[in-house]
């Protein structure tokens, strides 16, 4: 992509002027930055809950607070990136996304986590996440460029998974889990310096949106929510979320039970960084040319035939590998795909609230991947049967997204006169 400047108004009646292709980078970094010290959080399990003498339930509460703060807090971060513009709300959820960090290292009772890693971090996460990313840029680039460039910010997500993740397990092997907290809340707190850049952009994404059909926010929030599209992809959407929280957090656990060392699952959960920088890219690239529904069909199945395969063969460096690989080209490809869909239904003005709602149920399937990998593993001594669980949720989402008609629905005509 071309350098395109953008002007937005400063004081004294200067203007500040940053590059486009700067703003992209620097949201990509921030995508990163907040994905992949979310997915440190597995690896703090083990050791938080052993040195104070919890069962794992504790930890796996907190996470899945975590993930339904984000959801909850993702429309309302949306609401407010596209009204007053991005910047304000990515400085504030990183500055709070940090703070929870530090904040958690010196929790020594289960309400303070629940407070820090739990609210603190997940509000912080909806203010600075790949979705408030996504939703920015996807407001401030052409319709043809837009699939590509929710790919590549979805892609960054994942090269920060696979970058933070090794880095945030030597960190706890060398220092302990309370000073690598942090030291990872330190590197959380560059993220309101890079959030700078995107200045003025809210200016840029209200003429790009200025093109298209007038909408106000309560007559688009009324045309989403009577839209039996988006129902059925805010709805398949949650088992995304379902799949991606019950592995990140207690993929680690349950190879540790079967005696896997955690070098290996941190390995592990950083492959599916890796791969699915190469999977999100493509889903973006492949969204502009094919139907994403068809896409995220295709998706879900390939989700289900892997975890099925998982928990039926024998644990061993190349299964759990293999299994990294495939589910890390499927990982975050749904994001993209999903956040088109809105935008081919519903346009860009209000992108980052209508993908912030959808996101919402993703958060809320999140949630529930948490809750139901901890209580059942604390039922029957075993993460087995919520593996099952992810692969039902995937074949049903499957099903429901093929109906979604991805064309926006014509205008509603006018009231006679």
């Amino acid at each position: 992509m071309s350098t395109i400047e953008r002007t937005a108004a400063g004081t004294a009646g200067r203007g500040l002027v940053v590059p486009l292709t700067l703003t992209i980078i620097c949201g990509c970094v921030i995508s990163a930055l907040s994905f992949g010290l979310r997915s440190t959080f597995g690896m703090f399990n083990e050791p938080l809950s052993s040195t104070l003498g919890w069962g794992r339930e504790i930890f796996a509460i907190s996470i899945a607070i975590q993930n339904l703060g984000w959801g909850i807090g993702q429309p309302i971060a949306g609401a407010l990136s596209d009204k007053f513009g991005p910047a304000r709300v990515l400085v504030g959820g990183g500055l709070i996304y940090a703070l929870g960090m530090v904040l958690m290292s010196y929790a020594g009772s289960p309400l303070g986590v629940h407070m820090t890693a739990g609210i603190m971090v997940g509000l912080g996460m909806s203010g600075c996440s790949f979705v408030t990313v996504l939703g920015a840029l996807g407001r401030m680039v052409s319709a043809e460029q837009r699939s590509w460039v929710m790919g590549l910010g979805s892609a960054s997500g994942s090269l920060g998974q696979f970058l933070v993740v090794p880095l945030g397990q030597a960190f706890i092997s060398a220092y302990g889990w309370q000073t690598a907290l942090i030291l990872l809340g330190s590197l959380a707190a560059t993220m309101p310096v890079l959030a700078a850049s995107f200045t003025g952009a809210g200016s840029v994404a209200a003429a790009q949106a200025a093109t298209e059909r007038p909408l106000s926010f309560g007559a688009a929030l009324r045309q989403a929510f009577g839209n039996g599209s988006y129902r059925l992809l805010v709805i398949g959407f949650g088992a995304c979320g379902f799949q991606l929280a019950f592995i990140t957090v207690d993929l680690p656990p349950y190879l540790a039970d079967a005696g896997i060392s955690p070098t290996i699952a941190a390995w592990a959960i950083a492959l599916i960084g890796l791969f699915n920088i190469a999977g999100s890219y493509a889903a973006g690239v492949l969204g502009a040319r094919f139907a994403k529904k068809k896409l995220l069909s295709v998706l879900y199945v390939v989700r289900a035939s892997s975890i099925a395969l998982f928990v039926l063969l024998p644990l061993t460096t190349t299964t759990i590998f293999a299994f990294a690989v495939i589910m890390g080209l499927f990982w975050l490809a749904a994001v993209p795909l999903t956040s088109g869909i809105v935008a081919s239904l519903f346009g860009t003005r209000y992108l980052s609230t209508l993908f912030g709602i959808a996101f919402l149920s993703h958060q809320i399937g999140s949630f529930l991947g948490v809750l139901c990998g901890g209580w059942l593993y604390a039922a029957t001594g075993s993460y087995v049967p919520t593996w099952w669980v992810c692969a039902i949720l995937s074949l049903i989402s499957a099903l429901i997204n093929l109906p979604i008609d991805e064309q926006q629905p014509a205008p509603a005509p006018a009231p006679a006169r």
